[in-house]
């Protein structure tokens, strides 16, 4: 089901975010309705950012998805640290609504699966091809897992 928007084509994750927005307009749901809005100017900004697009790819708007999420979970660690559990539920909040759009998250034995064959390809892995590993696996989650997990399940099975 694909939209239009100043003649091109939309991705389905665009409309779905839009549909969403305006579902919250009219249901007069404030807080999603702010998270919306503020993901909404964060894709255009994107797409300000990246001169002669007229549109963004679907990884594009997963990437700056996955920025906004980090940016809430670095958010709750501070406000933590400072005290304010009533600031960190809000990001927490926040990160739930935005995490409706993000693919679901790989299972621990999907990636562990996903490392080893990965290190079993490169010939004498150590801890000196870390970055190289990390790499390939980052680039064969395509975002269904977190960096830090990646980085924690490839030092665990390289040790």
């Amino acid at each position: 089901m694909s939209q239009k928007a100043d003649g091109n084509i939309m991705s389905n994750l665009l409309v779905e975010i839009n549909n969403d927005l305006k579902q919250a307009m009219r249901e007069k749901k404030e807080f999603e309705l702010a998270v919306l809005r503020m993901l909404s100017s964060s894709l255009k900004n994107k797409l300000i950012e990246t001169p002669g697009k007229e549109k963004l790819s679907e990884d594009e708007i997963l990437a700056v998805l996955k920025s906004e999420v980090k940016k809430r979970k670095d958010s709750i660690s501070a406000y933590e640290e400072g005290g304010r559990k009533d600031l960190a539920d809000k990001e927490r909040e926040e990160i739930e609504v935005l995490s409706k759009y993000l693919p679901e998250a790989m299972s621990a034995e999907e990636l562990e699966k996903i490392v080893r064959e990965v290190v079993s390809s490169q010939e004498g892995a150590s801890m000196a091809q870390f970055g190289q590993i990390m790499g390939q696996v980052m680039g064969r989650v395509k975002g269904a897992a977190d960096g830090n997990e990646v980085s924690a399940m490839v030092k665990k099975v390289l040790s």
